[in-house]
């Protein structure tokens, strides 16, 4: 799975829309699993117990990848609901995102066509506010400095975007950090000069 740099939801978000008297509440959320999606999908049947129909549709890896996808039309006709969902999620550019549209019905028929544009209009409606943020690949590793070098080893971390996990001090200075993936080359040469070649990274994940 593509980890790298894409904008996923930073949290969940709701919208609801009335159609010829059926409520839809559209509901997304961030998804990097299918277990995930699926967890989700069941919060919300438990949130609305006594809603008509549950629809969903996941993609959970990066923009546009079917390479772990679901969908489900819920008892809706076949194709009307699940896919136009889907459709609709891996045309956004966000990754790592669940919908899930919970439908009371309103005693008004949409017919097939109707319920396909309600229900990708549901999810582009809420994709239209959703907050984002970036998914950023980070590498684990270990990095040995003498005490010297301790806090230029820090100031670093800071300026790269590296994140501290556990320090551990003997004759030298153990640290395993997260340093992101893309600036992982640039941390390891900049260490390099900042220990004249003393200071050493290695790779744990």
């Amino acid at each position: 799975m593509d980890h790298h740099g894409f904008p996923i939801p930073a949290r969940v978000h709701r919208v609801e829309e009335v159609v010829l008297r059926s409520r839809f509440i559209t509901t997304l959320a961030h998804a990097p699993t299918s277990e995930a999606a699926h967890s989700f999908v069941q919060r919300v049947r438990d949130e609305f117990p006594d809603a008509t129909h549950h629809c969903w549709a996941f993609v959970a890896g990066s923009p546009g990848s079917t390479a772990s996808v679901g969908m489900s039309d819920a008892g809706e006709p076949h194709g009307t609901a699940g896919r136009p969902m889907l459709t609709t999620l891996l045309h956004s550019g966000i990754g790592e995102i669940v919908a899930v549209t919970a439908r009371y019905y309103g005693g008004t028929k949409l017919g097939t066509g109707g319920l396909s544009r309600a229900y990708a209009g549901g999810v582009k409606l809420a994709l239209e506010t959703l907050p984002v943020e970036e998914l950023v690949a980070r590498a684990k590793v270990e990095v040995v400095v003498g005490y010297a070098h301790v806090d230029g080893l820090q100031r670093l971390l800071d300026e790269l975007g590296g994140e501290l996990e556990h320090e551990a001090y003997g004759a030298d200075v153990r640290y395993v950090a997260h340093v992101p993936e893309v600036r992982l080359a640039s941390f390891q040469r900049r260490l390099a000069d900042l220990t004249v070649g003393q200071g050493r990274v290695r790779r744990l994940d």
